[in-house]
């Protein structure tokens, strides 16, 4: 008898725990997605001040950060440097970003004296439509059923984009540039703490073929922190695309590609709401999971071949004496970033620190009211006629810096009336969770050509399909689920051939010169913007050095809640500031940011910002 109700309670017990773990997961799921950081959060180190006197490379993984540097040791250009780096990239950090993937590349050359903005991002299939995350009932998948499987990849455009970029600014054979990256698949590399953490704790990841295979051991534990993890079907995609990059979008590479995203399949719903610990106990007691259901999608060769970048003017505004350039539609990122760093430029910052209670509400509300403007106003420019120059224009941005003070909110943060704009651009707010899992990196080389370069497979891991070694991103998702809304249609609706909006940021910031002075990118979903804007105006506003501009304490607004990063605040400004806002009618959360920052300062040496929530590391002499 007592056997029997031990048996029955144990059962009970288990019944409620995974029932919990279900509930909590679920909420992942079906809740406020852009809420969540993209990738979990893998504590803060200490960073030490790097400066050098010519060149630099400053990336998220010490390995990648090395191979651009012996690239540039050997003579190459930062764009060199930038493929090595790259390619490095894919193998230490897969996480993140990789051949798999798209990016945004800005590029200054020093003899031309001009910046290069290349497209890589992704593109939606031929076959896509605005329906591709709409279920039969109408109603839109959630984040899981859309991100885990074929139908979320798009074609991947980082290859091409580096091609074609090198073909311009190389100096290096292409053919030796994967040198690094084909050594770390052969001879391996070892799993970081943060790399093993995120294999850990991605139930998704663990249940698919191709990634337990590479990444857990033979009980489906992630392999341990120290284990060195080879890749040699990687090394072999490596030399394939050193001998011709077309290698990727065509023959077996690329046949292999089509065939696993048609092929895709993802965990059943009932494993899907299940986390890790409930997985184990599940275990445990006999109950396992396995690939489930069909969430084919609809990329095909003809789509690999008929990929091209775009190369792109970049957007820029005036700050001060500086001029601060990003880069345009399809990102928000751009003007999204810049509209920020000039609203705030146009408020007194006299008497305030980086940390001040009054900063924080004037960067939040600035941060608000551009928001709102890229949820109605940005998409692929191919498609959508973006105001680009309305929205950055002095004209349009006075007026909007005029409706927050020091002590007061915007009354309403609803989108801007654009100037010349037309019943056309009467778009309902994008409805996107994006919630990339990304890297950036920066490079300078010995002539004083730079690279400022964000890269990415969206989410952590991607789709969670792996080919020949490497990740397929999952950037699909970065469109709007619904194609309309309230009658209206949404500038950000799936389309064939169509680009999804991005927000990353790559900035380039140039003196009264014209020469460049900063280059900064992060990082971290939707707020890569704010990121990459407080760090930048914690560099021209308050003079704050690299490093320090990008260990400051977190401060976002993505048009609604003010959040702040629970750590590295001065002593008594966590509190003053959460306060202020508050008093202001600010909603405050108070949670763990994890950006990715990195970047260069160009001035009598070249100095570093290293973001101590990664791993990054810089090299240069």
């Amino acid at each position: 008898m007592k056997t029997l109700l031990k048996f029955l309670l144990s059962g009970l017990l288990l019944l409620g725990l995974i029932a919990l773990g279900a509930y909590f997961v679920l909420a992942w799921m079906w809740g406020d997605t852009a809420n969540r950081a993209p990738e979990a959060a893998t504590g803060r180190r200490s960073v030490a001040a790097v400066q050098t006197s010519t060149t630099m490379v400053v990336a998220a993984h010490p390995l990648a950060a090395e191979a651009g540097h012996k690239v540039l040791e050997a003579g190459g250009s930062a764009l060199d440097a930038a493929v090595a780096v790259q390619a490095a990239l894919t193998v230490v950090e897969p996480q993140s970003s990789g051949i798999g993937g798209g990016a945004f590349l800005l590029y200054w050359s020093a003899e031309q004296q001009k910046l290069y903005a290349y497209d890589g991002r992704e593109t939606a299939p031929a076959a896509a439509t605005p329906e591709l995350f709409m279920k039969d009932d109408g109603t839109p998948f959630n984040f899981v059923e859309a991100v885990v499987g074929g139908r979320s990849v798009g074609v991947p455009g980082v290859l091409r984009t580096l091609h074609l970029a090198h073909k311009a600014h190389g100096l290096r054979p292409w053919s030796t540039l994967f040198d690094d990256a084909t050594h770390l698949c052969e001879a391996g590399f070892e799993v970081t703490p943060r790399l093993h953490s995120l294999l850990h704790k991605d139930a998704l990841f663990r249940a698919m073929p191709g990634a337990k295979a590479h990444f857990y051991d033979d009980e489906g534990s992630a392999k341990a922190v120290g284990t060195r993890l080879r890749n040699p079907e990687l090394a072999k995609v490596f030399e394939a695309v050193a001998e011709d990059v077309q290698a990727f979008y065509t023959g077996p590479i690329a046949e292999d590609i089509v065939a696993t995203v048609k092929a895709a399949k993802r965990p059943s719903t009932w494993h899907a709401t299940i986390n890790t610990t409930m997985l184990q106990m599940g275990a445990q007691h006999g109950i396992g999971w396995t690939a489930g259901e069909d969430n084919a999608g609809l990329l095909s060769l003809q789509d690999l071949r008929a990929y091209r970048p775009e190369v792109r003017e970049p957007v820029c505004v005036p700050f001060r004496s500086y001029k601060v350039c990003g880069f345009p539609p399809p990102t928000s990122g751009g003007i999204t970033t810049l509209q920020i760093i000039a609203m705030v430029g146009r408020h007194d910052l006299s008497g305030l620190s980086a940390t001040s209670p009054e900063f924080a509400h004037l960067f939040a509300e600035a941060s608000r009211l551009a928001f709102a403007d890229r949820g109605k106003y940005i998409a692929d420019p191919k498609f959508v006629k973006v105001p680009s120059e309305a929205l950055l224009s002095k004209e349009y941005l006075d007026r909007r810096a005029a409706l927050f003070s020091r002590t007061a909110r915007a009354k309403d943060a609803s989108p801007g009336s654009v100037p010349g704009a037309t019943a056309a651009l009467d778009y309902a707010p994008d409805q996107s969770p994006e919630l990339p899992c990304t890297s950036h990196f920066v490079i300078r080389d010995a002539r004083g050509d730079m690279v400022s370069m964000t890269t990415s497979v969206e989410n952590v891991f991607g789709s969670r399909l792996m080919v020949r070694g490497f990740v397929l991103n999952n950037q699909l998702t970065d469109f709007s689920f619904v194609p309309e809304s309230e009658g209206r249609p949404i500038a950000n609706a799936v389309a064939a051939h169509k680009r999804p909006r991005s927000s990353m940021s790559p900035l380039m910031v140039f003196d009264a010169e014209g020469q460049p002075f900063l280059a900064i990118g992060s990082p971290g979903g939707s707020r890569i913007i704010d990121f990459t804007a407080q760090a930048t105006l914690g560099v021209l506003a308050f003079g704050l050095s690299p490093q320090a501009a990008v260990e400051l304490p977190h401060i976002i607004n993505r048009g609604g809640a003010t959040e702040l990063e629970d750590d590295a605040w001065p002593q008594g400004h966590l509190a003053a500031a959460q306060a202020y806002l508050q008093k202001l009618g600010h909603q405050v959360i108070i949670q763990e940011q994890n950006s990715g920052l990195h970047a260069i300062e160009v001035g009598p040496t070249l100095r570093a910002g290293i973001d101590p929530r990664r791993e990054g590391q810089a090299f240069g002499r």
